[in-house]
This record gives C-alpha cells, sequence and structure tokens, in this order.
C-alpha cells in the first residue's frame, strides 16, 4: 500500500479522471484533424471542443484565440515576440518583466536575455509598481510580462493596474498564468490582458500541452513553427490531438470545480501555515494576498535540499520552489529579488496542495516538519553562524 503523500501540486498534478477519460476517446481517433474525410472532420470536432474549454475556463471571447502549444514554456517564448503590435501602432521592440518571473520569461523569449529590462519586487513579493511605471514614462511602449500569481511564493500580482498602465503607455501585456489557473478566477478579457500563458499539467491534465491565449486585436504574433496552417497559422504542425482533448476536459472540470476547490485550499494553507509556523517556520509573501494551495516557508539555517529529502524520507513529495531546473536544488531567485536574507534563501521549502489533499495529508506535513526542524535547523544554523 503506497502510502506516500503528495504536496508538490505546483510542479505538477496527477490527471484528473476526467482528462483520462478524454484521452481514452481520442486514442480511438485515426483522423489528422487537418483532413477534409469523415475521420479528419470527427477529429477536428474534438480539436474545436476541446479549444472552446479551455477559452471559456479562462474566459477568452472564443475558441479562436487559444493557440495550443507543446507547454507553457513554448507559450512563454511564442508570446515574447519582437514587433507585436495594435492595428497601426509601431511594432514594440521592448520587454519589460518582473524579477521574479518564470526563466523562460526572464530570458526574454524571441527578444534575447540582454534585450530584457527588470522590475523589482517588494519583500512580499509584489511588483514595484512605481519602478514599473518609471520604465514605461516618456519612453517608446513596451510589452511587458508579468506573472499573475508567483509558482513559488504563490504571492497574487496586481495584474489588472499592471495592465491599465501599460495600455496607457501604448503597450502590450502578457500574463502567465500557469501557477493562478485554476485556483484562482482568470478572466481574460474582463481583465484586459493581450496573451495570456497557461498549462495542461497545472490543472490535471496531460503534461506536453500548454496553450497561449491571444486577444483578437493583437498584430504581429511570428510562429515559432513554420510550415503549416494549423492553429491559424500561429503554430505549425499536426496538433497533440490526444493531449489537448485531455486538456479541454481538465479546463472544464477546473471551471465545474472551482469554487468548492479554491474554498478548501483555503482551510488547508491555514491549518498548514500555523502549525508550521508552530514550529519556527518562516512564511515567505504572507502579507501579500496568494494563491491559498501554495506555501514557501524557511527558517535560519536551514538547506532546502536536506529538508526536501528529510521530507521525502518522511514519505512526503514537496520541493525547493521552481520544478523546472533539471532537478536541481538551487537558491531561488525569487526569494533573492524579495530581498530575503542570505541565511533564509537556500532554506525555502515549497509545499502546495491540489483537490484530493487532506487534512490527514498536511497534519503529515507538519508532523514532518516538527521531526526535522527539532535536527536539521539547528545543524544547518551552527553552519550558516560558521559561514557568516
Amino acid at each position: 500500500m503506497n502510502d506516500r503523500v503528495y504536496l508538490d501540486w505546483n510542479a505538477t498534478t496527477p490527471l484528473r479522471p476526467e482528462a483520462w477519460t478524454a484521452m481514452r476517446a481520442a486514442m480511438d481517433l485515426c483522423g489528422n484533424p487537418s483532413s477534409v474525410h469523415s475521420e479528419g472532420r470527427q477529429a477536428r470536432r474534438l480539436l474545436q471542443e476541446a479549444r472552446a474549454e479551455v477559452a471559456a475556463a479562462v474566459g477568452a471571447r472564443c475558441g479562436a484565440d487559444v493557440v495550443f502549444t507543446s507547454g507553457a514554456t513554448e507559450a512563454n517564448v511564442l508570446a515574447l515576440s519582437p514587433g507585436l503590435h495594435i492595428d497601426r501602432a509601431p511594432p514594440l521592440e521592448r520587454l519589460v518583466v518582473s524579477a521574479i518571473e518564470h526563466a523562460s520569461v526572464l530570458d526574454g523569449g524571441r527578444f534575447g536575455k540582454a534585450r530584457v529590462e527588470l522590475v523589482g519586487v517588494s519583500r512580499a513579493g509584489l511588483i514595484d509598481l512605481d519602478r514599473l511605471d518609471a520604465l514605461l514614462t516618456g519612453r517608446p511602449p513596451a510589452l511587458v510580462s508579468v506573472m499573475l500569481a508567483n509558482n513559488e511564493t504563490g504571492a497574487i500580482q496586481p495584474v489588472r493596474d499592471v495592465a491599465r498602465m501599460v495600455h496607457e503607455a501604448g503597450g502590450l501585456v502578457h500574463v502567465d498564468a500557469v501557477a493562478a489557473f485554476g485556483r484562482i478566477e482568470v478572466n481574460f478579457n474582463e481583465l484586459d490582458y493581450d496573451l495570456l500563458s497557461i498549462s495542461a499539467h497545472k490543472v490535471g491534465g496531460p503534461k506536453g500541452v500548454g496553450a497561449l491565449v491571444v486577444a483578437d486585436r493583437v498584430r504581429g504574433l511570428e510562429p515559432l513553427l513554420r510550415g503549416g496552417g494549423q492553429e491559424k497559422g500561429r503554430r505549425a504542425g499536426t496538433e497533440n490531438l490526444i493531449g489537448i482533448a485531455g486538456f479541454g476536459a481538465a479546463a472544464r472540470a477546473v471551471a465545474g470545480r472551482f469554487a468548492e476547490e479554491t474554498g478548501r485550499y483555503a482551510m488547508l494553507q491555514r491549518q498548514l501555515e500555523d502549525g508550521l509556523a508552530a514550529e519556527g517556520a518562516m512564511i515567505f509573501a504572507a502579507d501579500a494576498p496568494r494563491i491559498a494551495n501554495t506555501t514557501l516557508f524557511s527558517a535560519p539555517g536551514l538547506r532546502a535540499e536536506t529538508a526536501v529529502i528529510g521530507f521525502d524520507l518522511e514519505g512526503i513529495a514537496v520541493s525547493s520552489g521552481s520544478a523546472c531546473s533539471s532537478g536541481k536544488v538551487q537558491p531561488s531567485h525569487v526569494l533573492a529579488a524579495m530581498g530575503t536574507a542570505p541565511e533564509l534563501i537556500g532554506g525555502g521549502v515549497r509545499i502546495s496542495f491540489g483537490w484530493d489533499t487532506s487534512e490527514n495529508d498536511v497534519n503529515r506535513a507538519i508532523r514532518a516538519w516538527r521531526k526535522l526542524s527539532a535536527t536539521l535547523v539547528k545543524r544547518d544554523h551552527e553552519t550558516v553562524v560558521e559561514r557568516f
């Protein structure tokens, strides 16, 4: 009997039953969605149904706004394209991003890392709107990329204010909603975003499929992959129909259970953080609005790699932050950007949960932390004292 507890849902989620069912049905279809015969039309109908489900789940205007990709990283790079503009406005040649973005955004996409201008964040992990205003005022319009919610701390960014500022300055806004989708409401049209990236495997869909949602007003989006007319010419190649079918089903499930799941997350987060704090843990971004399934914590002298292994030996899967570092435990650039003390940066441990996380799972994590903190924090703190 497997008695392990999985608390790393921000890295990836289990496959939802609805997604599994949809993917099995898609496996039985042999048609190419681009073919005109009956089999092809059947496959295309399934593709368009999934596209409409994803669009509805994020509040997009219609399925035509959704470009399916191999994941959120590709969606981000596709979005960060020099030359984007609205109607007859000049192409945008500047990229401005917050300092806590995913690596695929910090690298600049097709702008190139040397062309990225950074905006810092507060100690609570929220983008510095005054600094953003200074970068926008009196300069050429820019493409601005900001997370809706940070994948490590869970801090929800003031993206509505960002969008207003950027549009007033004549620019466009790209929002990475990977961590936020399924945890808070994502309404593409209402919040006036221009481009939005999401990923299937973060909401119970399969790995290897994501989407970029593009507002109808956006012009100049250059495809990364050329050679075919798929995705309205925005991404060449036969669509991953099986993965997309799972994505659509997962998106529909998220939309149908959003209120129930997010309300339970808030209860579990309070339970978890009270238990961690009682044993000396410091909760990052505690003063910021956060997605309720995410807690990043540390203690003076704790080393993340030691803690992650310790939790694993207790039968609990947690992480040290972003899962996109080739399995390596590295100091968090997010905590560094927040001005976190050096003795805490190397010890950030993230716990994140999902739809089948129980109160018992959270209690096990608290008990494990109680046991680990009594030994790891003391030993690692002595090492830090010697070093500093």
